[in-house]
């Protein structure tokens, strides 16, 4: 698999991670499905966000460091 395209799958995970972060966010601000769920919305909300997080964290540090490394290789 190639930087680019390991990239690109990175890129994508990591949107989706933000995605659910804001979905999570969305479930107990707005839609109050704590509320109307009980126990079993509180649950749904706090696993879109933990989720979220695991999606969007390691790919932003692996990202980063796949990206110095090409900074350092110097370009042929």
């Amino acid at each position: 698999m190639t930087d680019k395209r390991r990239i690109r799958i990175l890129q994508i995970i990591m949107i989706i991670g933000i995605g659910l972060i804001l979905l999570g966010h969305y479930f107990i601000s707005y839609a109050n499905l704590p509320q109307k769920m009980g126990v079993s919305g509180i649950i749904i909300s706090a696993m879109c966000v933990a989720l979220g997080i695991i999606c969007s964290l390691p790919t932003k540090i692996y990202l980063t460091i796949l990206l110095m490394r090409q900074e350092k290789e110097p370009e042929h």
